[in-house]
């Protein structure tokens, strides 16, 4: 990437009756994201309007353009793919809102597939309003891995040197454990590894996995899966000259300084990794998807309906997730440079 070229930064509208616009207007709102990106919006000239008007944010300067490629680095540039018979309904459900969001998405999707924009930075939809013909997947993290024939997509949370990676994600509490297998981990373990490693910079990243029982099963008196599953999957990783070291019981491991130790977590199921990690960097907390070939993050909340249109909203999460999109997209690039000169010297060797 030569010194000048901006990132171009892909926003879609996320639920458009949500907070994901105010949240990425009030981020672009700073003037420092200007200097590493150039963010363009998929939404409609008429939807920002709106949304300036009913949420009172005023002076928003934005630029309307048809494709990426028009994108002005200094504006706030917004793609029409949207109706402009799309209403607003702020605080609520609708099917309308719902397709609109799909919309967004595929816009954003198809243009960082023909690499029209570098990064993806997805707002919060809902996953119910959501489904369709096109989409019939429990979130974002699915599409997109089911978009690249991605078979290991990997969910990350990530908050200075706190990262928590899942084995399982959106799936019923009750169907976690028989979806575990030693396989399923130690894939997860392999991205990670990669993940750490081209992603964020980390050269011998270390890897804790959780086990899945209170106590990690007290030695089969709760549950086998640590011996059984878990175990198995860490020792097959260290095999591979993997850092990982587990199973750790889950219950005191993210209060204990021990954590410190490790350069990621993973957890094997949803809440187990999202509700400490979420007690701990509510609002600065970034959700990355590893195992992609593209680059894709998203604050980590939702649509937050109980204060859509009320000015409420924090726009940190979001400023983080366009911030870490540009600064794995940097480190990509640099490991892909790094491995391209090590081939060479090799060869010359």
């Amino acid at each position: 990437m030569t010194k000048h070229k901006k990132i171009k930064v892909g926003i879609t509208s996320g639920d458009i009756n949500g907070i994901g616009i105010e949240v990425s207007l009030k981020a672009l709102s700073d003037s420092r994201v200007y200097e590493k990106c150039t963010p363009i919006i998929y939404a409609s000239k008429n939807l920002i309007s709106a949304y300036e008007k009913e949420v009172k944010m005023e002076g928003i300067h934005f630029k309307v353009i048809k494709s990426a490629e028009e994108a002005d680095p200094k504006k706030i540039n917004v793609v029409n793919c949207l109706s402009p018979e799309v209403k607003l309904e702020l605080g609520t459900s609708t099917k309308e809102g719902g397709a609109a969001s799909l919309t967004s998405l595929q816009s954003a999707v198809e243009d960082i597939a023909s690499n029209k924009i570098d990064v993806l930075v997805t707002a919060p939809i809902n996953k119910n309003n959501i489904q369709s013909d096109d989409f019939a997947f429990p979130g974002h993290t699915e599409y997109l891995a089911n978009y690249a024939n991605e078979d290991h997509p990997l969910m990350i949370l990530a908050h200075d040197d706190l990262r928590v990676a899942l084995v399982t994600g959106h799936i019923a509490l009750n169907e976690v454990s028989s979806k575990l297998t030693s396989d399923l981990i130690l894939s997860k373990i392999r991205v990670l590894n990669k993940s750490l490693k081209q992603d964020f910079g980390i050269h011998r990243p270390r890897i804790a996995v959780l086990g899945l029982n209170p106590h990690n099963g007290d030695k089969g008196l709760m549950g086998d899966e640590e011996e059984t599953i878990v175990a198995p999957a860490v020792e097959k990783a260290v095999e591979e000259n993997i850092l990982a070291f587990g199973p750790f019981p889950a219950d005191g491991f993210f209060g204990s300084p021990g954590r410190r130790n490790f350069d990621a977590v993973l957890a094997l199921y949803h809440d187990q990794g999202l509700a400490p990690f979420k007690a701990m960097a509510f609002d600065e907390g970034v959700n990355f998807t590893a195992g992609l070939p593209i680059v894709r993050t998203s604050p980590d909340h939702g649509v937050a309906y109980d204060i859509a249109g009320k000015g409420l909203a924090s726009e940190t999460s979001m400023r983080q997730a366009i911030r870490a999109a540009c600064d794995i997209y940097l480190n990509r690039k640099a490991h892909r440079d790094l491995t391209s000169n090590v081939l060479e010297v090799s060869k010359k060797k």
